[in-house]
């Protein structure tokens, strides 16, 4: 009896240590909006080698670090606090496409909302460099837009069209063609996010606006109509349609 009493404590001991943890104080931190101290108690956690491919210390510090870059803070070592939150969150993205791959479910899947706003945020300022005519560090942030995304063809058209303006031409025809072929197996972008959706636009957009500056006029007539029916109902889709093709 004693045995089996034994047995049995031992098997629900395993059970509980092989459960994934809920990480309650991080929630509450970030709930208290204690970000300071959620990144430090995060970032505890991804230095635990029992914890080093769990997605969630990572998102946690992720989040902190976002939140912290959006209100300041006068300690130094928060300077960064923008592309440290890029880096971890490419540490928990890349934890759970492996946890994915093994298990066939993600941890992220209810952190949706923060990873929507968190690529909106940085497919924005890209935007805003490529307006401003800003192509290298556009280009700089496109390298990093890869590392938190699970699809990156929403990115590609815009990475070659920065590389052209930037004059690099073999380099922009080379993830043209990779792009062009992504696209191609896409049959809707309607489960897409924002960010993924608006990259794609403006990825399009400036394509067709190097085809143009080449003299392939056909050729970006042929790029806008790849995607034109899922921005038919974009006014600044539209505009810009009408504009390179009149």
């Amino acid at each position: 009896m004693k045995n089996l009493i034994a047995a049995a404590f031992i098997t629900i001991c395993s059970i509980v240590q092989a459960q994934a943890p809920e990480f309650e104080d991080l929630q509450i931190l970030y709930a208290d909006g204690n970000y300071e101290k959620l990144v430090k108690v995060s970032d505890g956690y991804t230095n635990k080698e029992s914890l080093a491919k769990d997605p969630l210390p990572f998102l946690w510090l992720a989040q902190g670090l976002y939140k912290i870059s959006l209100s300041g803070s006068s300690s130094e070592k928060f300077k960064n606090a923008y592309k440290d939150a890029i880096a971890a969150f490419s540490k928990s993205l890349k934890n759970d496409q492996a946890l994915v791959k093994k298990e066939g479910t993600s941890v992220l899947e209810d952190h949706q909302e923060f990873i929507n706003e968190f690529q909106f945020s940085l497919a924005e300022i890209i935007r805003n460099d490529v307006e401003a005519k800003d192509f290298g560090k556009a280009s700089g942030w496109i390298i990093k837009y890869y590392k938190i995304t699970s699809n990156p063809v929403c990115i590609k058209h815009l990475n070659g069209a920065v590389k052209y303006k930037k004059a690099d031409k073999t380099g922009a025809n080379k993830l043209w063609k990779e792009a062009d072929l992504l696209l191609s197996k896409v049959t809707s972008i309607s489960e897409w996010n924002e960010a993924e959706k608006e990259l794609l636009k403006q990825g399009i957009l400036q394509t067709a606006e190097c085809q143009i500056h080449a003299k392939q006029v056909e050729k970006a007539k042929a790029t806008l109509e790849k995607v034109a029916e899922w921005y038919k109902d974009d006014l600044d889709f539209k505009t810009k349609y009408e504009e390179l093709t009149k």
